[in-house]
């Protein structure tokens, strides 16, 4: 009698500790500073996301390295659900290209968890340049006496693949100039010190209305409901500048199937939400479902993709 009373108190906290997860904030690392589309994403979904959960969502930006600080970071995070990615193109499918140590692998280091969207990005020129169509970017470029630099928000960013990318393609000659991030790359852009930038379609919408900027390609097969007037680079004869960056949380390798079910569950729920999906919308996003193992899948099929054409425009980290 004595020993079963004994042991009932030791039983029933580690039940407790073991059922409920989580008890305790988490973090959510995102790989730009504040202002891309990562971090915009984050920012909208986590404080819904946290009060579907019940515990607060930190986010940390720990940028540099193409990306490879956070994702790296979280790679190497006990998986236990309380450090998740906000993962994107640039450390999944660009960066491990450009690792010439390894690191982490895009595949093996992480659980894939819910599928965000997609966001396009934008050819997008400072007033000052002379032109009003993709055509005469080209032509003008080509007129020039030395490389015409160009900003993305930073190394082996989607914008400075796409960039060298249509270097290659075109024959404009490019010099890329790499930020810390596309706010500080978009307030150059807006102040003229940089003219020309590949960037994330949904920041330079605004300044689209204003006439603050031209935005003259988005790289999209066909044309995009948040920007219908702005041309596709597919209907341009340009499919291989195509490229969107995707947007989607992950976490650690070997992160309970229990964890990463449930998120991928009140990620559905919170892009069901009208409010998020209209101001997700407004920014360009272009929203989808996907299990985990779609994820993953479409994961992998990025990497494999990117891998070559990243090695092939001779960037570097």
């Amino acid at each position: 009698m004595l020993a079963s009373a004994l042991a009932l108190p030791l039983a029933r906290p580690r039940a407790a500790r073991a059922a409920v997860w989580p008890d305790r904030p988490i973090r959510l690392v995102v790989t730009f500073p504040p202002g891309g589309a990562s971090d915009i994403a984050a920012r909208l979904i986590a404080p819904v996301l946290a009060e579907r959960l019940g515990q607060p969502i930190v986010i940390e930006n720990k940028p540099g390295a193409g990306s490879t600080i956070g994702a790296s970071l979280v790679a190497q995070a006990p998986a236990d659900g309380y450090t998740l990615l906000m993962s994107n193109s640039a450390p999944l499918s660009i960066s491990p290209a450009l690792m010439p140590q390894g690191g982490y692998d895009a595949l093996s280091s992480f659980n894939h968890i819910a599928y965000v969207g997609a966001v396009p990005t934008v050819f997008v020129v400072h007033p000052s340049v002379p032109v009003t169509t993709f055509a005469e970017l080209t032509a003008w470029i080509r007129a020039q006496d030395q490389p015409v630099q160009y900003g993305s928000g930073g190394l082996a960013s989607v914008g400075q693949i796409v960039g060298e990318l249509y270097s290659r393609q075109t024959g404009a000659r490019l010099q890329h100039i790499p930020y810390k991030g596309s706010g500080a790359m978009r307030n150059d852009l807006l102040g003229g010190q940089i003219r020309v930038a590949v960037d994330a379609l949904p920041q330079n919408l605004p300044f689209l209305r204003t006439g603050q900027l031209r935005l003259l390609a988005v790289t999209t097969a066909q044309r995009v409901p948040q920007a219908p007037d702005i041309p596709a680079v597919g209907e341009l004869g340009y499919p291989g500048l195509i490229a969107e960056n995707f947007v989607g949380l992950s976490g650690p390798r070997g992160l309970p199937d229990a964890v990463s079910q449930r998120v991928n569950e009140e990620i559905g729920r919170v892009l069901e939400t009208p409010d998020i999906r209209a101001k997700l919308e407004g920014q360009g996003f272009v929203l989808a479902r996907k299990s985990p193992a779609q994820f993953t899948d479409f994961v992998r099929l990025q990497a494999e993709a990117w891998g070559p054409v990243v090695r092939a425009t001779g960037a570097s980290l």
